[in-house]
């Protein structure tokens, strides 16, 4: 029996003979050895057997005990009945836990006088200061990061840093460094119209008229224009002509009032553009004034200023006439808009939940060229919500930054890029036509644009012939895996109005399995029109796999990196110096010290702003536990695909980065912001499929 284990048994010619089998060598672990070349076959990562760890205990074991749990999980536990609440019950919780010592009045907070606040017994915050600094935990290690950067703390005594402040600091100018470094913020006068619905888009709707795309409520929408204007220039309702005049005020834009939006839609004329726009606000400046002075008896000034008034306008419109011609199109010619030139620069993709300001601005650090925003929804731009215009912040480093946009219609998306440029600071405005998220192709936007090319069209050239700004686009190489169709629609893209189109090399029902699919990216960038600049995206790794890219494909601007900068961000260091960078695992934390400063700066130093910057920075490590540092390889470069056995780092340090457990990352988080609150918990919001064991505990 001893003997059989080591020999097989063979059957030829009718002949049984003992033939002698060897099996693969085992490491000192007990599993089997494969070579490298085996190992990378098998998308493994080929780790030095010196650096590997003992198996995990057998899974016999391991279900065992998930039965166990699961059966005392099924047993029935007495008295954990959950309450349900209302929510007027909910809403008056939310008011006692504002009014509890943990929230003091940030008014209070900033100046340390109890009288600071101008709202005194009716503020629905706290002003017990003794009572909130017992309850307030320990400080934080290390500098407030407003200090550090010379200008005073916004958060005062909730700062997490109170002991490194500075005596004297003015309260007036706190939030002097986040102004002077942050850009894009929503003001209140915007968001309020955009709450009321009040806020007008006449290049928008003029463009979406001219191209046939003003959509089934458009008539709707001109019917309730036009009755506001009616009850506005009758003054039938003062409220109503006292509430347009504010809205022009609050918009800073006289070319929002009624009168003048019905004049701009309604005119036969489509050359009703920016050029016609200065006598239109002059008008309207000038009635409202008029207006004002015939209410006040001033009939004979009113009058001159109506005269100067249609004088003016009249002089403006002849001029137009003689420069502009009769049949001149709303659509910016491609040649006019300006332009960015993407060729061989190191573009960071706009990354959902990871790829925060504080996130950019370490890839900055670290050699990015190009930066651009998280994606937003354009609905929720359209309708104010504070946490969507978040999306669109940059900070000063960011000298070439773009917002990324996502929607379904040409209307949401027109207008909404209207608003970013009247209302951001931005470079360029890349519309996602690639997203495989079930929430976002459900509504018809993201990669479910990739199935109706009619509808992309309209899309494109909507938002295209509305802003100056040039357009991008992000797409798949299509829907269903193995019908790709960009390369049929890549001629097309260019004439539509798109400047540059980044297509990712897999298609929706892949997401992200498999390998990109490159042969594809270089096939569309070939048919490209040469005014249309195309970019490649996916599984970029190594400086190696950028050079291939870029010398494979000479037609292609350059290469957008997306997960490869999340789970090693210095990727743009290793392309720009061309080596493989075996970092330690100090200056590893030294990347995630900068982050945490970053955050602090962006969220805040106070309690909500560190596990802010808590719960972002843990998203993060759920992906940097995915890199294998470079002197534990057996086979160099690391491929975005492999996925490593357990093993050790060569400091205690590194081994913790290494660990795919949340209970490790949160270690980690405590490094750097203090211990956890009791009671906390996390799971990371993507999750992957090779990384479904992130569990706390």
């Amino acid at each position: 029996m001893e003997d059989s284990s080591k020999d097989l048994s063979v059957v030829t010619d009718s002949k049984t003979e003992s033939v002698p089998v060897s099996l693969p060598p085992s490491n000192s672990n007990g599993t089997t050895q494969r070579t490298p070349e085996e190992l990378v076959a098998r998308a493994i990562a080929p780790i030095k057997p010196e650096f590997l760890r003992p198996p995990p205990p057998s899974r016999t074991t391991q279900n065992d005990a998930a039965s166990e749990a699961k059966a005392n999980a099924k047993q029935p536990q007495p008295n954990l009945v959950k309450e349900k609440k209302s929510k007027r019950q909910i809403k008056r919780e939310r008011r006692q836990e504002q009014k509890s010592a943990s929230n003091l009045c940030p008014e209070i907070a900033k100046t340390g006088d109890v009288n600071a606040c101008s709202y005194k017994d009716k503020c629905r915050f706290s002003h017990d200061i003794e009572a909130f600094l017992a309850q307030k935990p320990a400080d934080l290690e290390g500098d407030c990061p407003f200090m550090k950067a010379g200008a005073p703390c916004p958060y005062g005594l909730a700062c997490r840093f109170v002991g490194t402040h500075k005596d004297g600091a003015s309260a007036a100018t706190s939030n002097l460094l986040k102004k002077s470094s942050e850009v894009n913020g929503l003001t209140k006068d915007v968001q309020k119209l955009l709450w009321k619905n009040k806020m007008r888009f006449t290049k928008a709707d003029a463009v979406l008229k001219s191209l046939g795309l003003t959509g089934p409520n458009w008539k709707k929408k001109q019917l309730v224009d036009k009755e506001e204007d009616k009850v506005g220039l009758s003054g039938s309702n003062a409220a109503d002509g006292i509430e347009c005049k504010k809205v022009a005020d609050d918009s800073m834009d006289c070319s929002e009032c009624p009168s003048t939006l019905s004049a701009a839609v309604n005119a036969e004329d489509v050359r009703a553009t920016d050029e016609l726009r200065p006598s239109k606000k002059a008008k309207c400046v000038v009635d409202e004034k008029c207006s004002d002075e015939v209410e006040g008896g001033n009939l004979t000034d009113a009058t001159v200023l109506e005269k100067d008034c249609e004088k003016d306008s009249a002089e403006t419109e002849m001029a137009d006439d003689v420069v502009a011609e009769p049949d001149r199109s709303l659509k910016i010619h491609p040649r006019e808009k300006m332009l960015i030139d993407f060729r061989e620069k190191l573009y960071l993709a706009p990354l959902t939940t990871v790829g925060n300001l504080p996130f950019r601005r370490v890839c900055k650090t670290l050699g990015a060229d190009v930066t651009c925003g998280e994606m937003a929804m354009c609905t929720n731009l359209l309708q104010g919500q504070a946490s969507e215009w978040a999306l669109l912040r940059r900070h000063s480093s960011e000298d070439l930054f773009g917002v990324q946009i996502c929607g379904a219609h040409p209307d949401t998306v027109a207008r909404t890029v209207e608003l970013i440029e009247k209302e951001c600071t931005v470079d360029f405005i890349d519309i996602n036509m690639g997203c495989p998220i079930d929430i976002v192709v459900d509504k018809g936007a993201g990669s479910s644009l990739l199935t109706r090319p009619a509808r992309m069209k309209g899309i494109i050239q909507a938002a295209s012939s509305t802003v100056d700004r040039p357009i991008t686009i992000k797409v798949r190489t299509g829907y269903f895996e193995g019908k790709n169709r960009i390369d049929s629609l890549i001629a097309d893209i260019g004439s539509w109005g798109a400047t540059a189109v980044t297509i990712h090399g897999r298609s929706r029902q892949q997401r992200y399995s498999k390998l990109a699919d490159w042969d594809y990216v270089y096939q569309c960038g070939r048919k490209a029109p040469s005014a249309l600049q195309v970019l490649g995206n996916g599984d970029v790794f190594s400086y190696l796999d950028w050079n291939e890219h870029i010398s494979d494909c000479p037609e292609l601007s350059s290469c957008m990196i997306a997960r490869g900068a999340l789970i090693k961000p210095w990727l743009f260091t290793e392309i720009k110096e061309q080596r493989h960078w075996d970092i330690s695992s100090q200056e590893r934390l030294n990347i995630l010290k900068d982050y945490v400063r970053f955050g602090l700066e962006h969220w805040g130093s106070d309690k909500k702003g560190v596990e802010t910057t808590r719960h972002f920075l843990l998203e993060w490590l759920s992906y940097t536990c995915r890199y294998i540092p470079v002197g534990l390889l057996d086979v160099i470069p690391q491929r975005l695909n492999w996925r490593p056995p357990s093993y050790y780092g060569r400091d205690d340090l590194e081994t913790l980065m290494a660990s795919d457990s949340a209970a490790d990352w949160i270690r980690i988080s405590e490094m750097l912001l203090g211990k956890v609150p009791d009671g906390f918990t996390f799971a990371p919001k993507h999750k992957s499929n090779a990384y479904d064991r992130a569990e706390n505990g």
